[in-house]
Formats: structure tokens, sequence, C-alpha cells
């Protein structure tokens, strides 16, 4: 399994401060200028999902990896990316949860015109917050995410974190054919209209999931983020208590999920601290069970035979430094509210293309199967796209979304996080910050964010098929 990034720890005594600014600085790169400069080339190539012996599919990569590079970037230190197109269609790089001017935010369209083929788009953004963040297109995008197009990007704390390692799962699936190669039929009326394109292989860090070797009395910060492009995640450690830390990148209060499950929608990321309490020797499976019926072993934490790093767990608080996000004023808001509709056995409206959808089959030949308040938008968004609402610059937006639907969808807001208020009337505990929401059947789920970034800002559904097929609209901060 491809990890992260990892380092030594003498049994006889654990130096948090030194080994933290040791590890801290081995991740700093030397700097020549103070623009942080990269350079990322989007191109077809080829990748070994099962490892060196396994067939060869052929994907879409950045820089020819599956994932894409981790890019490690620094907390308010401005970064300049020039991405190279060596697609022969459209592509955009869309710095998800990055808060950064709307130039930069990648819809074709929208905020930029789309990168030809041959030509190249610099991006250029100072990140305000740190945490786990990714990077996709925004031009075709069920196509590109589904060939491969992702990477993570990570933005570091200021001050390292206690911790014996620092790893990334990167998760994706594919949908492939006999012999390796990704399935064709992208964009099809059934995935369109009901959950989207699941895969059945599923990836850590791009390649099929192998045992994750551990040691006992160590502590793991363990980033999950879900690239796929329609596959729910629900991981259960078993014999563990993992605690969450930062939700899309945003810290919370450290808490144990309810019942020990995270929940990972597409293009969510959570951040947890596992203490590794097991025996030497022993084996403790991951495992993913969101569908009913579906559970799998998702990979397995093995652990070595050496005594305990420590005889109890590491003595340092799990609490992550706040980011600077705008602190919302309840007291005086502006309200707003967007309805989900549609789908398979949605019954919703579609008013934005001719009212009810009859007896046709929704999303069939790339129509719309989804709406919000009865208009639906269709793939990646385009110039002149009406906002579904307007916000002055600096006002309190409490928004509210209904999901009047039969099927899940984890909403995604561009150049904000949202404070999560509540979810069916219950308070939302934990101070959750969130660029991607995820609502189930029938939730109604409330948010607010301060409108402090001027522009127009999508807001749409991360399973690539339901965006695609309608599930998007846009608001515009003046």
């Amino acid at each position: 399994m491809n990890t992260d990034f990892s380092f030594a720890v003498s049994r006889r005594g654990f130096l948090v401060a030194a080994a933290g600014a040791a590890v801290s600085a081995s991740l700093r790169p030397a700097r020549a200028s103070a623009v942080d400069e990269r350079q990322i080339k989007v191109a077809p190539g080829q990748a070994r999902f099962s490892g060196a012996d396994g067939p060869s599919t052929a994907v879409w990569a950045y820089d020819g990896t599956i994932p894409g590079p981790i890019l490690r970037l620094r907390q308010g230190e401005p970064v300049r990316i020039t991405v190279e197109n060596g697609l022969e269609e459209d592509t955009t790089v869309h710095w998800h949860g990055i808060r950064l001017p709307n130039a930069m935010d990648g819809v074709p369209g929208l905020t930029q015109p789309p990168i030809k083929p041959g030509e190249s788009f610099v991006y250029e953004f100072t990140p305000p917050d740190a945490g786990t963040f990714w990077y996709h297109p925004h031009a075709d995008s069920l196509v590109q995410l589904g060939r491969g197009l992702a990477g993570a990007l990570i933005v570091e704390e200021r001050e390292p974190v206690a911790v014996d390692r620092d790893l990334l799962w990167l998760l994706q699936d594919w949908r492939l054919a006999s012999g390796g190669q990704i399935a064709a039929g992208f964009g099809s009326a059934m995935d369109a209209a009901m959950s989207g394109r699941v895969g059945n292989v599923v990836t850590i860090n791009g390649r099929a999931p192998a045992d994750l070797s551990v040691k006992a009395g160590e502590r793991v910060r363990l980033r999950l983020a879900n690239a796929s492009l329609a596959r729910m995640m629900a991981l259960r450690f078993q014999g563990h208590s993992p605690v969450a830390i930062a939700i899309d990148g945003q810290p919370c209060d450290p808490h144990e999920p309810e019942g020990g499950r995270l929940v990972l929608a597409p293009a969510m990321r959570i951040d947890i601290v596992l203490d590794m309490q097991g025996d030497p020797g022993s084996r403790h499976a991951v495992i993913d069970d969101f569908y009913d019926g579906l559970a799998y072993t998702l990979t397995t934490l093995a652990y070595d035979a050496e005594p305990p790093l420590r005889a109890h767990p590491l003595d340092a608080s799990l609490a992550l430094p706040l980011n600077p996000l705008p602190a919302p004023d309840l007291a005086n808001v502006v309200r707003q509210e967007i309805v989900l509709q549609g789908g398979m056995m949605g019954g919703g409206k579609l008013a934005g293309v001719g009212g009810m959808m009859g007896m046709a089959t929704p999303g069939m030949h790339g129509g719309a199967a989804w709406a919000i308040n009865g208009m639906s938008m269709t793939g990646d968004g385009h110039a002149g796209m009406a906002p579904q609402f307007t916000l002055e610059r600096g006002a309190t937006c409490h928004l509210t979304m209904r999901n009047e639907t039969a099927w899940w969808h984890p909403m995604h807001v561009h150049g904000f996080s949202m404070l999560v208020l509540s979810r069916n009337g219950s308070p939302v505990p934990h101070r959750q910050w969130q660029d991607t929401v995820l609502l189930a059947p029938k939730d109604i789920i409330e948010c607010a964010f301060v409108a402090d970034n001027p522009g127009d800002w999508m807001l749409h559904c991360h399973v690539a098929d339901h965006q695609m097929a309608g599930l998007m609209t846009v608001f515009r901060v003046n």
C-alpha cells in the first residue's frame, strides 16, 4: 500500500517537539523565491491497480501517477501551479475545498476559459487554511474523474502535530471490464437517475489495498479522502476507536463518530487519530459497510511483533489549531433555501426542462434527471448561468438544503466552508465546518457561512452523474 510519510521513533522515549520539528522541516521544500512554483501535466497514462503482476489499465493521470502527486503547501504562503493539458479534450483543475479567488476556482466558462489541448493555465492562490484538500477536473467531470484524474492537496499546519505517523488514504473506485480496462458507458440513464457510477474495484492511493503495518502503542494521523465518482463509504476500524479531528480540512472538536462509523461521501475528507492499542502480532479489519448486504474488508491493520512503543496512549492534545474562518452572525442572517428534486422514484418537478418527467426515463440521452428549486443545470458549468440567489459581500447566509429525492447527495459549495447547524431539526455537535455536506433521502440540513468571497460560485452534488444530469446551481456574491 502506498502511504504518505513516516519517521522512526525510539521505544526508549518519544520527544514530540524534536521529532515533530524534524518532520516538519523535512516536508518543507527549499525555496528560491517567495512563491512556491509547481508544474503538473495532464495526460493519458497506465496504471496497475492490482500490483506489478496485474493487468495494465489505460487511465488519464496527473504527472503519470494514479492518484496525482501529493501537493504539500504551506498555510498562508503563495503558490503558482502551471497545469499543462496533454489530453485531446479541454480540462481545468478545481482545488477542492480551498478558499481562493474566484478566477482560480477551475470551472470552465464560469470562472476561467477551459485549458485547450496543448495549452497551459497558471493557477495562483494563497491557501488560508491548513488541512486535507484535493484537486480534480471540472471539465467533462464524469469521464475525467472516472479515468483517474484526482490528487491530494495538503496544507500543513504552521506547527507540527504530535503524532508518530501522518498517513493519507485517497480512496477511489473503478468500474473495470474484463481485462482490467475501464468500462465504457459513462453517463448511462440508470446511473444518472439513481446512485451514480459505482465501481467494482476499490483502491487506496491507486493500488488494491494491502495490509497496513502498524506498531502497538503508536499514534497515527490518518487523512481519509473519498475521490470516487459515486461510491459512499462507511468505515469501521475493528478493535479501535478513531477520533475525528478535522472534516473537509477544517478542525472540529475531537470526537468519536457515532457507533465508531466514519461516513465518507464522494469529495469528503475526514482526518482521524488512531491510537494503536492492539496486541503485537494481532490483525484488525477495516470494513466498509455503507451499502446494505455489501460489506467488505477494505484493508487490515497488521501489528508487528515488537513490544509496544509506549505503555499508554501519547499524552498530547488531539485538537488542531483553528483556521481563520469568519464566524457567521447568526442573529443577523440572509435566509436562502435550495430544494433537491428528481431522480428515479423521486417524483420531482423539473421545471427547467418542461415540468414533470412524465413517462420518460430521467437522464436519457444526456438530459436532465435532477433539479434544484425546479431548475436543471447540466454539464460542468458555462458562461451566463443565472445565479439561484445573490448575496451582498460580508452577509451571513443561512442556507437550508432540502432533499426531496430518494437518493443520497453530497452537496459541495465552491469557495467557502459552511458551519453545519442542524440536521432534521437536531443541532449538529462538534463544530463541524464542511464544504461537502451529505444529505440522506428526505434530509433537511441548515448551514451558515459568511459571504466574504466575491464571484459566481457553484453549488452541486458531487456524485458526478447527478451533477452532470442537472443537480447543480450557481450563487453570486457581489
